[in-house]
């Protein structure tokens, strides 16, 4: 089991525009589950979904079944795991990725289970997989998309098109660390996310391969130490992961002062987020204040 802190909700906070999945359909109904699925343990229910599981509240129906696909018995445990998901349904990487989570994490109510389909699978792994990689997490193997069925009774939005574009929503290179949505909420949750937080200058930015490379000034401020060490602090040189040629706004003028949030994947320190230390902004100083107070969420871990 691979073990990883919920930070995905990722940092991936890190996100802005929220894509709400309300059409899906379903494909070539036959009577037998997919040969991948689970047996259950327990008989499963039709129960209501929640307000508060904000994965799915808005998926575009109302019961779900539980256990649900990924072997989740109780709601409890699907509210947990689901929330580290909630932040790259908001980054809106494939129009698909919220029907796509949703029919594992809070399954249509219907007679039988349903899988999503494996080309659904592929299209969002495809769109999100490089937004996950940017903090250092691996498309979870409890997602491969081999798993899913291809030509038997399956969950999707619409019927797939070997001519569409692989870019079909038009989105823009991004990098994700750089989201600089000035918004209290969304910067506790990338700070909860983040394994370490400082006050500093950018002495100087290059390229390596396809990262971009921070060299900070050796004066800063440490506002969340996490397990990084004196040592690691004297040298501290964070990664841009694949992010050499996306546009980074706060990487244009290194004479600011910035928020910097990082966290440590193998040997290297990954920038999770950066915000322009901006007292004079109201939702900024909302969240320095409220900083040393904030209790941050208790996630499990979520990847099998």
């Amino acid at each position: 089991m691979v073990r990883l802190a919920v930070r995905l909700a990722l940092t991936l906070a890190l996100l802005s525009a929220s894509c709400r999945a309300s059409e899906y359909e379903y494909l070539s109904w036959k009577s037998d589950m997919f040969n991948g699925g689970r047996g259950y343990g327990k008989q499963p229910q039709c129960v209501d979904i929640p307000d508060d599981l904000r994965l799915c509240h808005t998926v575009g129906y109302t019961q779900m079944l539980l256990p649900n696909l990924l072997e989740h018995e109780t709601m409890a445990e699907v509210k947990q795991q689901a929330s580290s998901w909630v932040p790259l349904v908001h980054k809106s990487c494939h129009p698909g990725t919220q029907v796509f989570l949703c029919s594992l994490f809070a399954p249509v109510c219907l007679e039988r289970p349903i899988y999503p389909c494996r080309w659904l699978c592929e299209a969002v792994r495809d769109g999100c997989s490089p937004i996950m990689e940017s903090f250092g997490f691996p498309w979870p193997e409890m997602l491969t998309c081999d798993k899913f069925p291809q030509d038997d009774v399956c969950i999707a939005m619409t019927q797939p098109n070997a001519t569409e574009s692989p870019n079909p929503t038009g989105y823009s290179p991004i990098c994700p660390p750089c989201d600089n949505q000035m918004n209290m909420e969304a910067m506790l949750e990338k700070m909860c996310a983040s394994e370490f937080a400082i006050k500093t200058k950018i002495k100087a930015v290059t390229r390596e391969n396809m990262d971009r490379k921070l060299i900070l000034h050796k004066r800063r401020r440490i506002l969340k130490s996490g397990l990084l060490s004196k040592k690691d602090m004297k040298s501290l040189v964070l990664y841009l992961k694949n992010g050499a040629d996306c546009p980074c706004q706060q990487l244009d003028n290194l004479g600011n002062q910035y928020l910097i949030m990082g966290r440590k994947v193998d040997k290297q320190f990954l920038l999770t987020g950066i915000h322009k230390w901006d007292k004079s902004n109201p939702e900024f100083k909302k969240a320095m204040k409220k900083l040393n107070n904030f209790r941050c969420p208790a996630f499990a871990d979520v990847f099998k």
